[in-house]
């Protein structure tokens, strides 16, 4: 091989994937890396990244628990719902939801009709090992921690295996890994992103 034929062949490596035509929507459990993941394939795919909770927050002038203190879950659901809606109609990018997102069915509908949805899968010990020293996880401020996210496991498990395209987070990889994971089930979707 030529230096030219070598040049061209580490060039065409570092290409980045092409247009992306619907927006990706992380979903999964608390601690399953859809914000970190998230943000390094927007960075990736040099589209915008957005996080619900954080529009949420924002929106609100308050913190997730502070939400879920004053105003109880069912305030928070109502909220999730017009601000992923809103998000998914604005702009083309990668979006983030929180870990009860993809539980209703206006949202999965939502997501399916306006984006695609990517389940970063992870076991209950590589989540547990990921929230168990955060003190903002509302739905976990209880006696006990462990079961209760054991139980939203459980619960939530068949809910996210609706979503379009699952991603392995095994605890293990990299972010950059899963990155590379999340654009490799993605060439199955070409109406989603050109590659």
């Amino acid at each position: 091989m030529s230096e030219k034929e070598q040049i061209t062949e580490v060039r065409a490596s570092e290409l980045q994937p092409g247009r992306l035509k619907k927006t990706i929507v992380m979903v999964g459990m608390m601690g399953a890396g859809k914000t970190a993941v998230g943000r390094a394939l927007a960075a990736r795919l040099k589209v915008p990244f957005l996080d619900s909770d954080h529009e949420i927050e924002t929106a609100a002038n308050m913190t997730i628990p502070e939400i879920f203190a004053r105003d109880g879950e069912p305030f928070f659901r109502l909220k999730e719902r017009q601000v992923i809606a809103r998000l998914l109609t604005e702009e083309c990018g990668v979006l983030s939801t929180g870990g009860g997102a993809f539980l209703a069915e206006e949202n999965r509908e939502t997501i399916t009709r306006n984006g695609a949805s990517v389940w970063l899968q992870a076991d209950l010990d590589v989540l547990w090992n990921r929230v168990r020293h955060r003190d903002t996880r509302p739905l976990l401020q209880t006696a006990d921690p462990h079961a209760t996210l054991a139980d939203l496991y459980r619960a939530r498990v068949p809910l996210y295996a609706k979503a379009d395209l699952t991603v392995v987070s095994d605890g293990q990889a990299s972010i950059e890994e899963m990155v590379d994971r999340v654009l490799d089930a993605l060439r199955t979707r070409p109406d989603v992103l050109e590659f």
